[in-house]
Parts: structure tokens; sequence; C-alpha cells
């Protein structure tokens, strides 16, 4: 099958099991287009077997000579040539993502790119992965420890930047020598059959890295209570994560969640407003305002307060919409129309409850049956209303006023969860101080929505637990072995534990 959007237009999607793609014995689930709401092909809904079958091939190949015995250095060569291929092929990766998701092609295409980036991060750790030698308080005691993988890893991946979420566990995972099954979102499934492409062309071995499609409640569900699975990493909503959670305990299976946000972007009195505006903009419109670190809380001082949203509404006034594959277009479809319904159902909620509309708040005129939305602001929100409370995930921003500086830590952190924050100052100590007070995995000042490869991401509270990117995510898909060694040949007291005191 040719992987790539004009191919597979009315064509059923298969799975990846094995190196080899396999048609399903399952139903099929239709795929949308959300620049036109019209289906453009299908994907297939995994039969409780083939999750088996998909589980214990991955298993197999932990123990497989040619995937258990490679080298360190050779897996990151595999990575290394997987990322030269994810190169070549970024934009027909590029435009699947659109035509699944209907996200900006400029910016999946850019995306696609940091993927390779990622690849070739992880690559130049793998055989950078050490343990470490402890001076136990023992004579004639050696001690050591091994970072070794933890197994089979399930990734259960959303659709709004499926490679991108994808690799942030896949690279990480297999420079470490896991094995994999993915189940990405059932609206946006394509991009990744073709990455498994890739990885086989790549030279992985049989079994490494496997694809089942399907619906949550079925398919992820058979994945998470696996046996088999040793570790579940999920990027999505609360309370799927908590479902999520609560079916890997029952294996003690380990979780790594990332679960979304509230994220509070701050405007400082002593802010350029040039520049933080437009970080504002980006924080919240880009992408849809379809990001899990989307600054949808617009936290002003009082005293540049009227100007800050007079500022955001004229620019969001002048985002251009459009089909997501013309080089002018800012603002392109949400990628479900389920999301269409429920930003609606926010803007007419913020509305009752006694927020100010100052632009946008409904759908635009001229653009077909698409999923658009217009970029919408309100302002006088306060931290009681839903739209402060609750994640919208579309381009709807709350825009927030503070008096001092207590207050504005306070109103930030009110809020169940703590993925992101910006922060726009040009006093530095200002900015420091509030980066220790602000609860939140990340925070950005002077930028947002900036994250880099080789940092750390994750949140706090109920944005969930885990770290991807960096270091970090080395040590959260590997366990740490310790290895005791006792040279001084004598013999112990076989009822007596050996203590030093």
């Amino acid at each position: 099958m040719q992987f790539d959007a004009e191919s597979l237009k009315g064509q059923r999607l298969p799975l990846f099991i094995g190196n080899r793609f396999v048609a399903s014995r399952g139903g099929t689930i239709p795929s949308f287009d959300p620049a036109t709401g019209l289906e453009w092909s299908a994907i297939a809904d995994a039969a409780p077997e083939e999750v088996d079958q998909a589980v214990q091939t991955a298993r197999a190949a932990l123990s497989d000579p040619e995937w258990r015995d490679l080298s360190q250095s050779n897996r990151g060569l595999l990575l290394g040539r997987l990322a030269d291929l994810v190169e070549r092929d970024c934009e027909r990766l590029a435009r699947l993502e659109v035509q699944d998701n209907g996200k900006l092609l400029r910016e999946m295409r850019a995306l696609t790119q940091a993927v390779a980036v990622g690849l070739r991060y992880f690559a130049g750790m793998a055989d950078k992965i050490e343990g470490a030698t402890i001076p136990v308080n023992k004579p004639d005691m050696l001690n050591f420890t091994l970072r070794e993988p933890i197994g089979v890893v399930a990734a259960i991946v959303p659709w709004n930047s499926p490679l991108l979420l994808l690799n942030r566990a896949m690279a990480p995972c297999l420079a470490v020598g896991n094995t994999m099954v993915v189940k990405p979102s059932e609206h946006a499934s394509a991009s990744i059959l073709a990455l498994a492409e890739l990885v086989e062309e790549a030279g992985f071995p049989s079994g490494v890295f496997n694809v089942v499609t399907g619906r949550g409640d079925t398919v992820g569900d058979a994945l998470v209570r696996h046996p088999g699975v040793n570790k579940v990493d999920f990027t999505g909503g609360p309370a799927t994560g908590r479902l999520i959670a609560a079916g890997a305990a029952q294996n003690l299976t380990q979780t790594a969640l990332e679960l979304g946000g509230k994220s509070p972007h701050i405007v400082c009195e002593d802010a350029d407003l040039d520049r933080a505006v437009n970080g504002v903009v980006s924080g919240i419109f880009a992408a849809g305002g379809q990001t899990c670190v989307a600054g949808s809380r617009c936290l002003v001082h009082d005293s540049i307060y009227d100007e800050v949203v007079e500022r955001l509404a004229a620019r969001a006034g002048d985002i251009r919409i459009g089909a997501p594959t013309a080089d002018d277009t800012q603002l392109g479809p949400l990628a479900l129309w389920d999301q269409v319904e429920k930003v609606g159902r926010f803007v007419e909620g913020a509305k009752t409850e006694g927020a100010r509309l100052v632009s946008g708040g409904g759908r635009p005129e001229g653009l077909g049956d698409g999923w658009f939305v217009q970029p919408t602001v309100f302002a006088d929100v306060t931290n009681d209303m839903t739209l402060a409370r609750d994640e919208v995930f579309g381009p709807v921003l709350a825009v927030m006023r503070y008096s001092d500086d207590e207050e504005m830590i306070a109103m930030a952190n009110d809020t169940r969860f703590g993925l992101a924050a910006g922060i726009w100052t040009d006093d530095i100590n200002r900015a420091l101080r509030f980066m220790r007070r602000i609860e939140a995995g990340m925070v950005w000042i002077n930028t947002y929505r900036s994250p880099s490869i080789m940092s750390p991401s994750g949140g706090f509270k109920e944005s969930g637990y885990g770290k991807h990117n960096g270091f970090a995510a080395i040590a959260e898909y590997s366990r740490i072995k310790t290895v005791s060694i006792d040279y001084s040949g004598q013999t112990q007291d076989a009822f007596v534990m050996r203590v030093q005191k």
C-alpha cells in the first residue's frame, strides 16, 4: 500500500505487526478530512486477538538476539537511519497529518522535521546510557547499577500531533532497547502507519515496533490491561488518564500520563507589549488551540489590561482562516466535529456566566462544511467561571485582570492543572521569583510554546506525571538493576545479614 494522502483516499488502512502490514479482522472507523468534513479513508478497529498478537510479537522481539544483543551504538545507528528517512519523507508525512487533523501544513512540516531532530538526539544518547559505581559502606564489596529496558511499552497517541507526540516515547524507548505497541488516535492514524513502514525500511528487527489501530474503549483498553505490557505512555484528557491508570494498575503496569492543562499566560505591567501580545496570540491560536500547553488563561495587570484586551481582540480579528494547505493560512479547521460543538458550548456558557466577548465566538462564513471556528477572545473572565476552569482545546482565550503580584500568583495556581505557564516581564528578578512559585511543570519566560527535545517536559497536579525529552526520558523508559560483588573471599555467617555499622 502506498502511504500518501492521495493514494489512501477511500482505502481501509491495515495494522502493522511484526514488520508486516496486516489486514485486520475487526471493523472499520471512518476518517474525516476536517477541512471539508468529508470522509477520506477508514482505519481498522482491531480485534482483541490482534491486540494480543501485537503484544506477543513485541515480547518475542525482546528476547530475540537480533534486538536483545544489538549493541547500544548499533541501536543508535538504527535511530539515525530512521531520522534520515523521516527527513526524506517529511512532505509526505506532513500531508498525511494535515489530511487527518487539519493542522497547518507548514506547521506539520516543522513538527515532522522536529521528529527527525528528536530521533538523532536519542540516537546519540543510545551508547551513553550509564549506570553508577557506588561506594557502599562494606569493605571488599563492589556495588554498581545498570540501566536496562523496561520491556514492552504501549504508547497511546492523541490526534493533534501524532508523530511528534509518539516520538517523545518512541525515540527514548528504542534507544534503551524496549519494544513497542502503538495505538494511534482513531481520528489520526495514517501518519503513524506510514512511519511504521519507515521503521522497517531503517532495519529495525521484526516485532520491535507494532501499530494497532482502533477505538480507545476497545483496542486501547485491551492494550492497557494486557499482562504482557510493562509500561503505558498516554497523552490525552484527565478522564481517560484515570481510566488508563486504573486499568494498568490491575497488572501493576507503570504509566506515564500527560493529561492537558489550563495554562496561565501572565503579562506584567513592565512587559514589552508587542512581544507579549504576539506571544499570547501564538500560545492560544497556533494549532487552533489544540495543544496541551495552550496558554488559555491570560492574566493581565490592571494598569495595562484595557490596552492588552484591545490589542488581543484586534489581532484575533485579523487572523487568516482557511485551508490548512495554503501558505498564507494562519488558522485551519479543528480536528473533530465534536470539538467544534464543544467550543460552541464553552462560548455560550461564558456569555451566560458574564464574560465579555470581544472577538470571534462563532463559525466563519465562506469555508463550506469544514470544521472551522473563529479565534475567540473573552475579557473580564474570573477564575470561578467554567471557561477558566476547564480545558477547551480550541481557539478560545480567557483574559483575566489582576492587581498585584500576590493576587496573580494565587490566580495562576488556582487550577487543578499544572502543565505550563508563561511570564512576560522585563524584570528578571520578578520573573525568577514568579517562576519559583508557579505550580507548573514547564515555565517559559518572555517566550511561549518553545519546548526542546533536550529539556524535560511534563506536568504537575492533574496534568499528569512522568517526563518526556532529555535524559529524564531515558530514566522514564529504563529500569535500574543493582549488582553487588563480594571479593573478600571470606565465608559469611549464614544466619546474619552482612551489615556495616
